[in-house]
């Protein structure tokens, strides 16, 4: 006689901290629901604790292919007054949200960990600036902080990328589009849960796809209002996953939580760079879910994993 198969979706055993985050969220169902201005305005008001001090916070304004583009520089206590090791930071939000003051906790939280002054981009968002906006923008950041580094007080030889979600799309894409166009060189990509494709049928998205932090159709909603709504137009740009190969980019590290439902996606990444010879970091984060390092405040695991993080970034940049 056979036993009946439990086929309910596996649920993660959340980290106490991420557990009570959960339990005093008021949010139901997806963001699309309260659509864009909606969720624009739901992550602008959260309040953060202050994050750690810096040496200096100075905004900027340069040029881009789509006009100016702000950006605010960090540059933490570690960092030497000239010569530092720099990372240019694009946020998350699924190229819908987020700003310079939403992600200002995690760019002083980056800076601090890793040593490296840190350059956050505040790309144009979708729906008003779809594909390729984003990613020109995202490479002309690159561009102007590799042109004018001296001035910075970084060194030109040691600037990376990276960013979370949404952004650690752009930073992987930066890193490709470099490669191809023969543009700056790249020390590393430092990639928290990055959006490298989307929505695929994988494991840890069956199973995790009706996350708090998270859901597929989430991820199906800001896909389409960023990169359009036909995956045939798409490219390995606007969907880093799809390029034919990862051979000759820097070195990288990947961070993801247990319960992200782009987990598998981003281990697939993670093992296609080792395969291509490209150094490679991976690292999965128990009771963790999308978006944990924007958690840091009040969850004391997403506090170690940027630690632990910052000092694989702080040695690859020795």
């Amino acid at each position: 006689m056979s036993t009946p198969t439990d086929t309910t979706p596996a649920q993660p055993t959340w980290d106490p901290d991420v557990a009570a985050i959960i339990a005093r969220s008021s949010r139901s169902g997806s963001l699309r629901a309260v659509g864009v201005e909606g969720a624009r305005r739901a992550l602008e008001s959260i309040e953060r604790p202050a994050g750690p001090q810096m040496q200096s916070v100075r905004d900027a304004t340069v040029d881009g292919p789509h006009g100016p583009i702000p950006l605010r520089l960090y540059r933490p206590p570690a960092a030497p007054p000239e010569n530092a090791p720099a990372l240019v930071w694009f946020h998350g939000g699924g190229m819908i949200m987020g700003s310079l003051h939403s992600f200002d906790r995690l760019a002083r939280d980056i800076a601090d960990a890793t040593g490296a002054v840190v350059c956050n981009v505040d790309y144009r968002l979708a729906p008003e600036h779809r594909y390729p906006v984003a990613n020109d923008e995202a490479y002309a950041a690159l561009h102007w902080l590799t042109d004018n580094a001296t001035d910075q007080g970084v060194d030109p030889a040691r600037i990376g990328v990276g960013g979370d979600s949404a952004g650690g799309s752009l930073a992987t894409a930066t890193a490709l589009r470099s490669r191809d166009e023969n543009g700056p060189a790249i020390a590393q990509q430092v990639l928290f849960y990055p959006g490298l494709e989307r929505r695929t049928d994988r494991p840890s998205m069956r199973e995790f796809g009706d996350s708090p932090f998270l859901t597929a159709e989430d991820i199906d909603w800001m896909k389409n209002l960023y990169l359009g709504d036909d995956p045939a137009t798409d490219d390995s740009y606007g969907v880093p996953a799809l390029t034919d190969s990862l051979a000759g980019l820097p070195p990288a590290i990947l961070a993801v939580g247990y319960g992200d439902p782009l987990r598998d996606a981003v281990e697939a990444y993670g093992d296609r760079l080792r395969a291509a010879g490209v150094p490679t970091a991976q690292l999965r984060y128990p009771g963790m879910g999308h978006g944990f390092a924007m958690q840091a405040p009040s969850v004391a695991r997403a506090r170690a994993a940027i630690s632990e993080v910052g000092a694989l970034v702080a040695a690859r940049f020795r």
